[in-house]
C-alpha cells in the first residue's frame, strides 16, 4: 500500500438496535477493502497519527459481543483474516482480512467469530476519545453519551477529504 493512497469508498452500512446492543442510530459502519500496509503495523499507525486517529493496542476482537459507548473504534488488520459480528447477536458477519479497516461509530456492536493464526489488528481512536467496553443494555445514559461523541477531525484512511467526512456529515 503507498503511503497516502487514492481515495477508497468504503462499504457503508447502517445497524438497527439489537436486544441488548445499541449501535449507532446516525453513523454507519464503514469497512475500507485493500487499504492497509498489510506485515507492517508501524506503517498504518503512523498513518492513523496523521489522520487523527491515536493508535491504543495491536491484538485481535474480543470473542464476546460488546460495544464502547465513549468513543469510535477504527480496527486496521494488517495480518491474516477474521469472522467478525457486527451488530450484535444474530447481527451482521463480515470477513476481513489483512489490507482491511473497519470504521465502528460509538455504540456498534461486535465480537470475533473467528480468526486464522497471526491475525493482528491495530486498534485506533479519534484523538481526544477514551474507549470503554460495554457488555450490558444501554439505558438512557448510555444512550445519550454515544449520541454526544464528537465526530472524528479526519478519516482514518485519507484525511480530511475522505469518505468519513462526508458519510459522517451532521448535514448528510
Amino acid at each position: 500500500m503507498p503511503d497516502n493512497p487514492a481515495r477508497t469508498d468504503p462499504e457503508s452500512f447502517l445497524l438497527e438496535p439489537n436486544g441488548w446492543v445499541p449501535n449507532n442510530p446516525t453513523l454507519p459502519v464503514l469497512i475500507y477493502r485493500d487499504v492497509v500496509p498489510t506485515g507492517n503495523p508501524e506503517a498504518i499507525e503512523t498513518r492513523l497519527r496523521g489522520h487523527g486517529w491515536r493508535p491504543d493496542w495491536r491484538d485481535g476482537v474480543f470473542p464476546y459481543h460488546h460495544y464502547h459507548s465513549t468513543a469510535h473504534e477504527a480496527l486496521a488488520c494488517t495480518d491474516g483474516s477474521a469472522e467478525l459480528m457486527l451488530g450484535g447477536e444474530d447481527g451482521r458477519t463480515t470477513t476481513i482480512q489483512a489490507g482491511d479497516l473497519v470504521v465502528l461509530p460509538a455504540g456498534t456492536g461486535h465480537c470475533r467469530i473467528e480468526a486464522s493464526a497471526g491475525f493482528l489488528l491495530v486498534g485506533a481512536y479519534p484523538d481526544g476519545q477514551d474507549w470503554d467496553v460495554r457488555r450490558d443494555a444501554a439505558d438512557e445514559k448510555t444512550l445519550q453519551r454515544i449520541a454526544d461523541v464528537p465526530l472524528p477531525t479526519g478519516d482514518p484512511v485519507s484525511g480530511d477529504a475522505g469518505p468519513l467526512m462526508e458519510l459522517w456529515s451532521p448535514s448528510r
